[in-house]
C-alpha cells in the first residue's frame, strides 16, 4: 500500500492501541475493475493473502466481508459517479496485518457513507452491513480528505491467538 496506505487507514487507529508502523507484518492493496466480476478478484486476492500471511482460519469470515464491502461499493458508489467511476477513481482494496488484528478497506468515489439497510423478507439485498457488523469485530468508515474525493469503509478483525 505504500505511504497512501498508511495515511488513508489514518482515522481508522483513532481510538485503537497505536501500532508502530514497523510491526505491521504485511500491507497490500489491489485496483479492482469496475464490474461485478471483481467481487470475485477480490475474495481470491484476500485468500491467497491470507494464505500467505499464515491466517487461513480467518478466510471465510474476511471474504465474506472484503464481498460485502466491494459490492457496495460497486453498487451504491460508481452508481452514483457516473460511468464506473472513470480510471481515474477506482475502488480500491486494502488489507493491513498488524500484531493483533486485520484490517479490510475498501476505498470508492462515492461521498456517502454506508448506511446499514432493513430488508424485508423475501428481498436479496439489504443485509450487507449487518452480516460485516456480525463477522467482524468493529467496522465504519471516513471520508477521504483532499484528493481523491470519496471514502474509505473498514472492518476489523481481531487475530487468532498464537
Amino acid at each position: 500500500m505504500g505511504s497512501e496506505g498508511s495515511a488513508l487507514l489514518e482515522p481508522l487507529w483513532q481510538g485503537l492501541t497505536v501500532i508502530d508502523p514497523s510491526a505491521v507484518s504485511g500491507s497490500v492493496s489491489c485496483v479492482l475493475p469496475a464490474r461485478y466480476e471483481a467481487v470475485k478478484d477480490a475474495r481470491q486476492f484476500t485468500g491467497w493473502t491470507l494464505r500467505q500471511w499464515d491466517i487461513p482460519e480467518l478466510l471465510d469470515e474476511v471474504a465474506l466481508v472484503v464481498s460485502e464491502l466491494v459490492t457496495n461499493a460497486l453498487r451504491h458508489a460508481l452508481s452514483g459517479a457516473g460511468a464506473a467511476g472513470g480510471p481515474e477513481r477506482p475502488v480500491r482494496l486494502h488489507l493491513m496485518r498488524g500484531p493483533s488484528r486485520l484490517v479490510c478497506a475498501v476505498r470508492d468515489p462515492s461521498e456517502v457513507g454506508p448506511v446499514a439497510g432493513e430488508a424485508g423478507c423475501g428481498e436479496e439485498s439489504g443485509r450487507g452491513l449487518h452480516l460485516v457488523e456480525s463477522f467482524t469485530d468493529g467496522w465504519g468508515w471516513q471520508p477521504l480528505v483532499g484528493t481523491p474525493r470519496g471514502k474509505i469503509v473498514w472492518a476489523v478483525f481481531l487475530l487468532p491467538s498464537a
